[in-house]
Formats: structure tokens, sequence, C-alpha cells
């Protein structure tokens, strides 16, 4: 499969402050690509650079392998993009705007298709046209953005923290429109810290600490460094038989119920365990990305919580 966006060993320095420490991205053609982060992590250095908005200090970036930061008005012709924080043209309706945009990557060329695309994506985002980007609110600000980014069609999709602002059903026509362009043979890179989001919508997921990549893989790939929950009845297991299930952390009993983890890796012999006990009222939960992300930044959330 051949990738799209590629970066390796990519740098970014603002005076002493290293936004990029050396990271490391690859996005195939056709997937949807989660790119996790806190706020400050260096997500959204990483896409202007990919954008050709800004200029690497060291290591490569390419997009369908050229240079952004040389290609990028042939590159434009061939992305989407979405930002988290939109500014639209005060006296420009939000139609306007739209058409606008469109017009940029030559959207509408073929009026008839562009037009019926952008009536549907006006109604499933329930946005108000007429209004002036002055008067629009910023989850309706943002919704201009998504129907710019959708209405033409894109080789790749570059979103950036893009449901900043969306209520919870304005979030699920977003992901509706993702997996539209997605099976459309679209890439699409989702940067994002909204993990049930990411957990959703991605294929894969790389995961970024302080300008380096910590994590990448698919959710299954992943998974194996998180623990998974389990809980059974307790009626009938002695706790002579409780101490032989291999592998389990943290075992105790709470309101009828056994309750532990274990390591998503050895799952299987513990079930196995669990089958021979003849274990009743058996759940399993399997972890989220919302665990991966607390392995990587616990440590920073206790030294805030320690202030």
């Amino acid at each position: 499969m051949d990738t799209v966006i590629e970066a390796s060993g990519l740098e970014k320095r603002f005076g002493r402050v290293r936004a990029l420490d050396g990271l490391d991205l690859s996005v195939a053609a056709g997937e949807v690509h989660g790119f996790l982060g806190p706020n400050g992590a260096g997500k959204s250095t990483t896409i202007r650079i990919l954008l050709g908005l800004a200029k690497a200090s060291g290591g490569t970036a390419t997009l369908f392998g050229r240079d952004p930061w040389k290609d990028a008005v042939d590159l434009h012709r061939r992305l989407a993009y979405v930002p988290g924080d939109v500014s639209l043209w005060p006296n420009l309706s939000g139609g306007e705007a739209v058409d606008l945009l469109a017009r940029l990557r030559g959207g509408t060329a073929d009026k008839a298709g562009y037009a019926a695309r952008k009536k549907r994506l006006i109604e499933v985002f329930q946005l108000d046209p007429s209004k002036k980007g002055r008067a629009y609110s910023k989850g309706n600000r943002q919704k201009v953005a998504l129907v710019a980014a959708f209405v033409t069609p894109a080789d790749v999709y570059i979103l950036d923290e893009p449901t900043s602002g969306l209520d919870p059903l304005m979030e699920a026509v977003f992901n509706a429109e993702v997996a539209r362009v997605a099976g459309e043979g679209a890439t699409v890179l989702l940067s994002s810290h909204i993990l049930s989001e990411v957990e959703l919508l991605c294929d894969r997921v790389s995961i970024i600490r302080a300008g380096k990549t910590v994590e990448s893989g698919t959710l299954n790939d992943l998974r194996h460094l998180t623990r998974t929950e389990i809980a059974f009845s307790d009626e009938g297991v002695t706790e002579q038989q409780l101490a032989r299930i291999p592998d389990a952390h943290d075992l105790h009993t709470d309101n009828g119920r056994v309750r532990f983890t274990a390591d998503s890796d050895k799952l299987a012999g513990v079930l196995a365990a669990l089958a021979e006990l003849d274990t009743k009222g058996l759940t399993v939960a399997p972890p989220s990305l919302e665990e991966l992300f607390l392995r990587h930044y616990g440590d920073e959330l206790a030294e805030a919580s320690a202030r």
C-alpha cells in the first residue's frame, strides 16, 4: 500500500523551544489515521509543516512523496484541511465562504454536482448559509469549514481538532462524512485529543508526546499495552480457586462480583482458567484508548494534581 503522508525524524524549533523532537509518522493511502496527543504535544505544528505553512528545522516530511514546503501549491489542489479554530471573512456569508474555498480548489467546475453536494452538506450539518461570518458562533464557523472541506472531493483530508465546538449530533454527522470519504478511497489524518472519536473512526493511531511519536499501530496492536477488566459472580467460588487464576492483577470482591484486570495479550490463558471455574455472569471490558493515553501521560497528570 502506498504511503501518502510520511515524516521521519521531524524537528521544529521556535528559538529555544523544541516543538518537534524527531517525530515519525506514516499514513497509508486509503486509511483513517488518528493523531493523538494533548495540547502542546506538537500535533498542529506537524500539520502546519505538512501543509507547507511552516518549514521543518530538521528531518523530512512528504505528502504524496513531495516536499510540502516546495510544492505547496500543487499539493493543496489534492487536499482538504479543517483547523480547530476557524476564522471567516466577517462580511461574507457562510455560503459565500464555502463557494470561495471550493473555487480555490477547482471544485465548482461541475456546477450541478457541486450544487447538489453543497445542498446536502448544508442540510446535514444544519448550517444557515445566509448569515455573515461575523454572526456565526464557534460551532457554526466549524460547520462552514467542514462543509467547505467535504463539498469538493479530495485525495487527502487533514483534520486538526475538527469537531471543536460541535454538539454530539453534529459530531455524529462528521463521523458519517469521514466514513463516506474513506469509503471512496480518500486518506484521512485526524488530529484529536477526543479519544472516543479516534477510536470510532480510525484504522491506525499514532500517539505523540513532547514532539515525539511514542506509539503507532492499529488499535489491536496498541491494546496489548493495556489491561482488560474482567468481572464475574462470586457465587460458589472459593479463595483458593481465585488464587489459581493466572496473570490476575488487583483481584478483589465487590458487591457479589469478583473483579480484576489482566494483560490483554495474556487473556486467552485467563479465560481458559475461568472456564474451568464455571463462572457465572462473566463480563469482559476491552481496554480503550483512554487507557493508552493515560499510560503515556499519567505521570504529567500526577505532577499537575500534586501542584
